[in-house]
């Protein structure tokens, strides 16, 4: 009978809420609970001094229902509530052309063919040097101070320089968005591929030299294997720079098309709903491009024999 209940006990399925516990689903959704929470408390309370404006000026009484709804429902709120940025994500994603000016994923791929481009060239970039910066010394004790140094000019101060010399030599549209986010996303690159390249241990380097493995045998065979995970992690967060940087180099040229475009364009004209429609856009895109990456990284390490 001991045997029988102990049994079914062990075969008992754990709960749904204790499988939710157990893995990251319900902290994830406690998370995104108290941050939606504060974001409704935080927009009724900036738009609230609007709103009791409007009923002062209609002179209307109210109570804290209606300042409650009203705070909620502006047309150009402070800080707009999460519910009235997914109906104008819906209305200018899912229910506008994507060949309209109007459409949020036109604009996302505007921004997202600059943003690959810049981080296709910006991984080339910081490969080149690692493996430079690895195998001469020369250019280790004289370039990589410029490299970490490089990254201490703000990007809203070398963007519009950028986007006026390549103007004046005929460079438009694509190409300098596509330039600054090379100069955002080769840092980590570097950083990351020299950490990797220089990776393997003493005793592994010995054992190549005792194959009489030349230079570029020992980088193929044992410095890049290594250095594979370290690229994929600063690919990610890269790709991620790689979007800012092209947001912020549509900024400057007062571009009429992108993200970037789409932010000045509710500035301009204090659309606070548009402008957090397209943060959020950004937010999402950003996050694609980054699971992608992880996606590929998958892929990568698995046929290169990597556990899980």
């Amino acid at each position: 009978m001991t045997t029988e209940v102990a049994a079914s006990v062990g075969s008992r399925r754990p709960s749904f809420l204790t499988r939710m516990a157990e893995g990251r689903a319900l902290p994830i959704a406690v998370v995104s609970l108290a941050v939606l929470v504060i974001w409704y408390l935080g927009a009724i309370y900036l738009n609230a001094q609007l709103q009791i404006d409007r009923f002062d000026r209609a002179e209307q009484d109210w109570t804290a229902r209606d300042l409650i709804v009203g705070t909620l429902s502006q047309d150009r709120p402070l800080l707009p509530a999460p519910h009235q940025i997914l109906l104008e994500m819906n209305k200018t994603i899912f229910q506008t052309s994507i060949t309209s000016k109007r459409s949020l994923v036109y604009h996302s791929w505007v921004t997202l063919s600059s943003t690959l481009l810049g981080f296709a060239v910006g991984c080339l970039l910081g490969i080149l040097l690692a493996v430079g910066i690895v195998h001469v010394r020369t250019m280790e004790k004289s370039l990589m101070p410029w490299v970490i140094s490089s990254q201490t000019i703000p990007i809203l101060a070398i963007a519009p320089m950028i986007v006026v010399v390549l103007g004046a030599i005929g460079l438009k549209g694509l190409v300098p968005k596509a330039i600054i986010s090379t100069y955002l996303c080769f840092f980590p690159i570097t950083i990351g591929m020299v950490k990797g390249l220089r990776s393997p241990e003493i005793l592994q380097m010995d054992l190549m030299r005792t194959y009489a493995a030349s230079r570029w045998q020992t980088f193929w065979k044992l410095r890049w294997p290594a250095a594979t995970p370290f690229l994929f992690a600063s690919a990610k967060v890269a790709i991620a720079i790689s979007l800012v940087g092209a947001i912020v180099g549509e900024l400057p040229t007062g571009a009429r098309a992108g993200l970037g475009a789409r932010l000045l364009a509710g500035s301009y004209y204090g659309q606070t709903i548009q402008i957090w429609s397209a943060l959020i856009t950004a937010a999402i895109l950003a996050g694609l491009l980054v699971a992608l990456v992880g996606v590929i990284e998958r892929i990568v390490l698995k046929r290169m024999g990597a556990t899980p």
